[in-house]
């Protein structure tokens, strides 16, 4: 059993016991219950279910691991040419590590 489920603007495919790296949440702790009610989609062994926006009655509970996590570092360089102008910076996104204990649909 799985479910679609929007998360903080982003579509993740949730199962139980998976691991998903979603934007940083503010204001959650570690070990810490988290549901969502945004289940866009259900497949319960083989019976799709298609929410018209959401499914009504589905929820996903996740449980916090690490509530801050930091990603890879993207480095932007900007160049132009024969002028001697160079911008770099660098970026790091910030995302919580959750853990998906079950999805009620």
């Amino acid at each position: 059993m799985y479910a679609i489920v929007e998360i903080n603007g982003q579509q993740f495919k949730a199962e139980e016991g998976k691991k998903l790296f979603v934007h940083h949440m503010k204001d959650v702790a570690e070990g810490q219950a988290v549901e969502f009610d945004k289940v866009l989609l259900v497949d319960n062994d083989g019976t799709v279910t298609v929410g018209a926006p959401t499914v009504s009655g589905a929820k996903v509970v996740c449980e916090v691991v690490n509530p801050l996590v930091k990603g890879d570092k993207v480095i932007v360089f900007k160049m132009k040419r024969r002028k001697d102008e160079r911008k770099r910076n660098g970026f790091r996104a910030q995302f919580t590590e959750v853990v998906i204990k079950s999805v009620v649909a």
